[in-house]
């Protein structure tokens, strides 16, 4: 980084929260952003704890997020840009307030707790001047982009398949009954949302399909289940795809799994090639092109292009993974944050980073799943017409 570090707050991510200290991590990495104020918790106790563990001063410890964004937005050394990790239910409210005092935001997905709150937020967006990215962070792993190339390059010639699927096992007791604040939330419709494991992790899967294939889905066939007696919220997802450039696809994603952990993987067949990428493998992408030998190529290694190359921090046959594909994400936020601010045009920055506009499609996503499901896997139209409003 050629730029002095980009300073950030966090709302939520206090001790014991997973992601975080995911994120804390992950904007580290490459060293392009300092972490200097905070509403850590809801708890002002633990806020001001897990403030001070973290090294940021005591004052700049906040009781609540809107009086943060208004605090930071008066100091002349205020942050520049608010990470959102709260649960889900949070996201807009946060987001409102940051972006209403022109602070850019940095929000993990689901975008927001519904589709409502997501059309509104991008108007909030768009007359706010700032900008506004959304952490689908399988998006930034090497492998991933290259995949992306091949598809927009044209090696696979005409998609026709597109299978993405995202299983694991965590939630296969009813573990939101115990101490397991993780699972308390993610099973709780206050504070989860409209979906469960379909927001949780399904949203992933649907991104990564969209994003490698660079097609939108235009129907779900769908069927959602609780299989968790006395689970509130779904647990496991299966759902037919229809693409609007022809390619058909399905779509799995369940946390009732036993024996996947974290096994997101996506599978695109054209008529000239196929490939496939396993998250858990994350270093290998597996190209078959029809009537020649499977290739493996990988990270760093001969056949990744320019932009694999661009996000590859050590040399092939040294892993990297998870931490790393979100610090790439983040590499490419804090480009575009100070392109902003040398003078760059909002709009022209994106880029590959997940927009408002991948938010909504996610919360398009769910709502017309939830909707097909409860109509008995009816064929249920993804509307796009509100990205022309």
């Amino acid at each position: 980084m050629t730029h002095k570090r980009i300073r950030i707050g966090m709302v939520g991510g206090g001790d014991g929260a997973f992601i975080g200290a995911v994120h804390r991590i992950a904007t580290r990495i490459d060293d392009g952003f300092e972490l200097v104020a905070g509403a850590l918790s809801s708890n002002p106790e633990r806020a001001l704890s897990s403030a001070l563990g973290l090294g940021i001063q005591k004052e700049r410890s906040y009781d609540s997020f809107q009086q943060m964004a208004l605090s930071e937005k008066q100091r002349a050394d205020g942050i520049q840009a608010v990470v959102i990790v709260t649960p889900n239910h949070m996201h807009f409210p946060v987001a409102k307030a940051f972006l209403e005092q022109g602070i850019h935001v940095i929000c993990d997905k689901p975008v927001t707790k519904d589709l409502d709150e997501a059309l509104a937020l991008k108007r909030i967006v768009s007359e706010s001047g700032a900008f506004f990215a959304l952490t689908h962070n399988y998006t930034g792993y090497p492998l991933v982009r290259h995949a992306k190339h091949l598809v927009d390059s044209g090696v696979l010639g005409n998609l026709r398949v597109i299978q993405a699927e995202y299983p694991q096992d965590w939630l296969t007791d009813k573990v939101e009954d115990t101490d397991n604040k993780q699972a308390q939330w993610r099973t709780d419709p206050e504070k989860s949302g409209m979906a469960g494991c379909l927001g949780d992790i399904g949203t992933h899967a649907f991104n990564l399909a969209c994003f490698i294939s660079g097609q939108k889905v235009q129907e779900v066939s769908a069927d959602l289940t609780a299989f968790v007696q006395g689970r509130r919220l779904d647990d496991n997802v299966h759902t037919m795809l229809r693409f609007d450039q022809g390619a058909k696809g399905m779509l799995w994603s369940s946390q009732v799994a036993p024996g996947n952990e974290n096994g997101l993987k996506i599978r695109l067949y054209g008529d000239k090639a196929g490939l496939e990428w396993s998250q858990e493998s994350p270093n290998e992408l597996w190209l078959s092109i029809f009537g020649e030998p499977t290739q493996k190529i990988t990270r760093a290694g001969h056949g990744a292009g320019e932009e694999a190359n661009r996000l590859s921090r050590v040399p092939a046959g040294h892993p990297e993974g998870y931490l790393e594909g979100f610090a790439n994400l983040y590499l490419d936020i804090a480009l575009a944050i100070h392109a902003i601010e040398d003078g760059a045009a909002v709009d022209s920055v994106q880029g590959f980073i997940p927009s408002i506009d991948d938010g909504i499609e996610g919360m398009k996503f769910i709502t017309a799943v939830l909707t097909s499901s409860k109509n008995n896997s009816a064929w249920q139209t993804l509307n796009t017409d509100h990205l022309n409003e």
